[in-house]
């Protein structure tokens, strides 16, 4: 399995508009992103600095992608 790393905010909620997810909307500091046939809406804070790899991590496993799916679309 690749290794993921650190990244922004933006690029997570760019690649994850390109794996087929829209933005429904943005509650305080988190964007929503829902996409049919996801179990549950898909949160990405929005914060500053980077988000860790864990942190992306779950954000891929939340979004139904493989860590290879999700890499390709960065």
């Amino acid at each position: 399995m690749p290794d993921v790393r650190a990244l922004r905010p933006q690029r997570i909620i760019r690649a994850l508009e390109r794996c087929g997810l829209t933005v429904k909307r943005q509650t305080g500091s988190h964007v929503i992103l829902t996409k049919p046939g996801l179990r549950r809406p898909v949160p990405v804070a929005m914060h500053a600095r980077e988000l860790p790899p864990a942190y992306v991590r779950d954000i891929i496993t939340q979004a139904e992608l493989t860590v290879e799916a999700f890499l390709n679309a960065l």
